[in-house]
């Protein structure tokens, strides 16, 4: 097995400024040293890992790495940098930083040396090390472990580690017990930093705390004693926890994996509180607590973010949720109409009156059922923003604040302030100490009932008839648009559906749009038109990109290339991610741009849309098909231009891109966002 590190491999000087210019830097000294076979592909494949999470961790340290097929043996690169490199860390500028390459198909001994690794670097007597070393052979066999500095014991994570967790009652008074379970994307180094860091200061602060590390060198589940013997659960991940089933009924703290690393005193206090307060979290197989780039991540994770992360976090937790059902109900009720027409949606019940061989019969009925569908809209997003606030104990009372917000005609605003305040009552009662033997009803009995007539009070008798009015008056206004007023907000959807392409933004203005079409209006049609077509471009105009200027893309952009095609067609925007995570400061612009085109051409023309997802496929339900088709093309042509004469501007030089060039090499592309 080759050296993962060796003197060639380590940069004492880094004099990079950036973290991109740094993650180059240390990635040519890969490629010297043949571990490396694309400079400019894996540095992509580094470039989209940074924009799933940044990389830098407190205490002056800075770990991009990723996966790639770019790598032939696993390696790590070092550099110390003495001004320092902002890689994100909440604490300032890394100075030192390491760049981990891992093949697609990493060997599980190649895995467990960097999963050591990252567990050291928690010692603090390790990087001290580190900083004071002036020989790059003597810091690359630190880092091998050949010249282990003493630090504090690594995380008890081993099952041998476990026996001792269910240990404490025979040796006397029993501590308090905890299980944790961390893992990353990329399962290299957050998921075992993390590990280390929890186990850290649960032995700091007299708690045992035994983790099981999900990462890419596989994992050895938690012994179920340990799990059975444990008064609460830390999930510290990005990722999927595996086997969820196994902790239920115990109280749970939910965060992303790097505040497993950053503040673990605190995640373990945490724990402790819920313990003392008896919240017990429902966990089942099918549940959640993963932030999948939808920013859908419900529970705790949030708790101790900004507000306004928070909000966003709580929202798009109702958003998420509410999607399908807008997707199954909306094209339901658009193929209504194209087979019986709109008048379709005044048919009789189906229930009374439903013939086989009548098509209208058949209309009526997929009308009717997907106006079922849509009447779970508002209930739906209610309950779950109140669950992504306080979890299942608020489902109950976030549904019956939704449901009071359809009685009350507060509709899709309602539904909002509805789960809001849901999810805010549950955790003002979560935080009422209660007796041991209460605990067990808590979340099933006493929290829904208090916390349901407390919602129910509010919506019906305090804010639900002043939401109503101001839900008329939007209505009002959107049905009310015309000319520039109208034009301005196309620009405006058309910007937010392209900024982050599946994000916060693109969903808020796509949560606006289907909101209007729980009671469609002429001005709510029109906005889901404007929503659609801008969040169509941003795909087609990379997939167009790459069809016309090949040689400004890597082969796999131009293999993303292709399959954006599809995904542009089908109005998933999320198929321009990989462009703009490799590129961002000339993707993101450009079909920013491309975008507000569409959207303020769709509303100058007047194109309206029933059906809330589809793509292309669902033009035959659109107004104005032709010209709505043309603001696509466009919107569509303007983004490929901005995105072709911006990478066209900083290409490699001719007599300095070798090989490289050959294939489409150019240093645009990733420089923005290694």
């Amino acid at each position: 097995m080759s050296e993962l590190i060796t003197a060639e491999l380590v940069d004492l000087d880094l004099s990079a400024a950036t973290k991109d210019t740094a993650a180059r830097s240390l990635a040519e000294r890969m490629v010297a040293a043949h571990r490396v076979t694309d400079l400019d592909g894996f540095l992509a494949d580094v470039a989209a890992r940074e924009a799933q999470m940044p990389t830098g961790l407190d205490g002056g340290i800075g770990i991009p790495h990723c996966r790639s097929e770019h790598v032939s043996a696993p390696t790590l690169a070092f550099g110390r940098s003495a001004a320092g490199i902002d890689f994100g860390a909440a604490d300032g500028p890394a100075d030192l930083i390491f760049l981990i390459a891992a093949p697609a198909g990493a060997d599980d001994d190649h895995l467990t040396i960097l999963s050591g690794l990252a567990r050291r670097l928690m010692d603090p007597e390790f990087t001290d090390a580190l900083r004071a070393g002036t020989d790059p052979g003597a810091v690359a066999a630190l880092i091998r472990g050949e010249e282990p500095a003493d630090g504090p014991e690594q995380a008890e994570t081993e099952p041998e580690a476990e026996a001792e967790a269910v240990a404490g009652e025979a040796a006397g008074s029993t501590p308090f017990r905890i299980v944790a379970v961390t893992s990353c994307p990329t399962g290299i180094a957050h998921t075992y930093m993390a590990a280390e860091s929890l186990a850290a200061a649960g032995r700091a602060e007299g708690v045992e705390v035994t983790v099981e590390t999900q990462g890419s060198a596989g994992f050895k589940k938690l012994d179920p004693a340990v799990v059975a013997a444990a008064d609460a659960v830390i999930w510290a991940h990005d990722v999927e926890v595996r086997e969820k089933a196994r902790f239920r009924g115990k109280p749970l703290v939910d965060v992303g994996v790097k505040a497993g690393i950053n503040r673990p005193a605190e995640l373990i206090a945490e724990a402790r509180r819920k313990a003392e307060r008896g919240e017990i979290a429902a966990v089942s197989e099918a549940d959640g607590g993963t932030d999948s780039g939808d920013g859908d991540r419900a529970g705790s994770g949030a708790d101790h973010a900004h507000f306004g992360v928070r909000l966003r976090t709580y929202l798009m937790s109702g958003v998420s949720y509410m999607v399908p059902f807008v997707a199954a109900g909306g094209l339901l009720i658009a193929l209504s109409f194209a087979i019986g027409g709109y008048e379709i949606a005044s048919a009789k019940s189906v229930a009374d009156h439903f013939v086989w061989g009548e098509a209208d019969s058949w209309a009526a009925l997929l009308n009717q059922i997907g106006s079922a569908a849509f009447g779970f809209l508002v209930p739906v997003l209610a309950g779950y923003i109140a669950y992504g606030m306080a979890d299942r104990p608020a489902l109950v009372p976030g549904f019956v604040g939704g449901a009071i917000a359809l009685t009350v005609n507060a509709g899709f605003l309602g539904g909002l302030v509805a789960g809001l305040l849901a999810g805010a009552v549950v955790m003002a009662i979560q935080r009422v100490p209660v007796h041991a033997t209460l605990r067990g009803i808590m979340p099933v009995l006493v929290i829904p009932l208090i916390a349901s007539a407390v919602v129910g009070f509010l919506m019906f008798i305090v804010v639900g008839k002043p939401i109503a009015s101001l839900q008329s008056a939007l209505t009002d206004r959107l049905n009310g648009l015309s000319g520039s007023n109208a034009v301005i907000l196309g620009v405006v959807l058309g910007l937010m559906m392209c900024f982050d392409m599946g994000g916060p933004l693109n969903k808020v203005a796509y949560a606006f749009a289907v909101g209007g079409l729980a009671d469609p209006t002429d001005g709510s049609l029109k906005v889901m038109a404007a929503v659609m077509a801008a969040g169509m471009v941003p795909p087609l105009a990379m997939a167009l990109a790459t069809t016309v200027r090949k040689k400004l893309f890597t082969k796999t952009e131009r293999e993303n290339g292709r399959a954006a095609w599809v995904l542009g067609a089908s109005f998933i925007t999320e198929g321009a991610i990989p462009f703009a995570a490799a590129d961002p400061l000339r993707v993101i612009p450009s079909v920013m741009a491309g975008g507000a085109v569409t959207g303020a051409l769709s509303m100058a023309f007047g194109a309206t849309l029933r059906a809330p997802h589809g793509g292309v496929f669902v033009v035959p339900l659109i107004g104005e098909p032709f010209l709505y088709l043309l603001a696509i093309a466009a919107g569509t042509l303007v983004a490929t231009a901005l995105v072709v004469l911006l990478k066209g501007a900083r290409r490699t030089a001719p007599d300095t891109a070798g090989e490289a060039g050959a294939t489409g090499s150019d240093d645009s592309r990733v420089t923005a966002a290694v």
